[in-house]
């Protein structure tokens, strides 16, 4: 399936998007419930579409591309590198990316992202996958001038807006070998696959739900590749992942 959010005339509703409709449900696909459908149909056309999340937090992975790792000049991790996203990052398909005055460097970084649907506490790897509701886009953006001066992460990562996420989330793909591309203005500027991760998905969240547990709707973003690199007012920047769609957000 591919499940939206999507904004009609002030209302906002989850739903399964057939072809060129959305059939809305009554409860986020992760809310335990198996009768969600309400029975309504609306025109995808007639919609906004919102981030395809209402996350708790976001996990995010760091230097998870051996060659971004390289990139970033601070040596290739041992094991997995960890930070976080607050809420208040979260964006929409579409949205305006916008930050404040003072940040003087403000970057893409192009990822697949992971959408929770149940909580996981101390999984093992082999049964990661049955904790998955699907798989989405996601654009970490990055004041990077503020995380290098300040030392630590979290400011940089976590402004208004930093984490765009979207089109859909779909369980149709196999997410071991996609191919993940950003775009720059029409130019592309990231390029890889997803099976060059260092950290594969079912390591990922059994090392991360060994300290922290995830929550329903909760989001595990699983690093960028090489190529990051500042985005200006004017800039239109796209995340593609192939099956999945294009994340496509301006900067103002």
């Amino acid at each position: 399936m591919k499940y939206v959010r999507a904004e009609k005339l002030g209302r906002t509703r989850w739903g399964v998007l057939d072809g060129d409709a959305i059939r809305t449900l009554r409860y986020p696909p992760y809310a335990g419930e198996t009768e969600y459908y309400d029975g309504k149909t609306w025109a995808l056309d007639s919609c906004r579409l919102l981030a395809p999340c209402e996350p708790s937090k976001i996990v995010c992975v760091g230097k998870n591309y051996y060659d971004h790792a390289l990139e970033m000049k601070e040596g290739v991790p041992g094991w997995p590198i960890l930070f976080m996203k607050t809420p208040n990052c979260v964006n929409d398909p579409e949205g305006e990316i916008h930050a404040p005055d003072f940040v003087q460097r403000l970057d893409y970084e192009g990822e697949l992202a992971i959408l929770i649907k149940d909580r996981a506490t101390k999984i093992r790897a082999e049964d990661a996958w049955s904790y998955i509701l699907g798989f989405t886009c996601a654009n970490d953006v990055t004041a990077r001038d503020i995380q290098k001066g300040d030392g630590q992460w979290t400011r940089g990562k976590c402004m208004d807006g930093f984490a765009p996420v979207g089109p859909v989330v779909t369980d149709e793909i196999d997410p071991t070998d996609l191919k993940l591309e950003t775009r720059l203005n029409g130019q592309t500027v990231q390029s890889t696959r997803t099976s060059l991760l260092m950290t594969k998905i079912p390591q990922m969240l059994e090392f991360i739900t060994a300290c922290i547990t995830l929550e329903p709707g909760d989001l595990v973003l699983t690093g960028t590749p090489a190529g990051i690199g500042p985005m200006a007012p004017g800039d239109v920047v796209e995340v593609d992942i192939e099956g999945i769609g294009v994340l496509r957000n301006r900067v103002v």
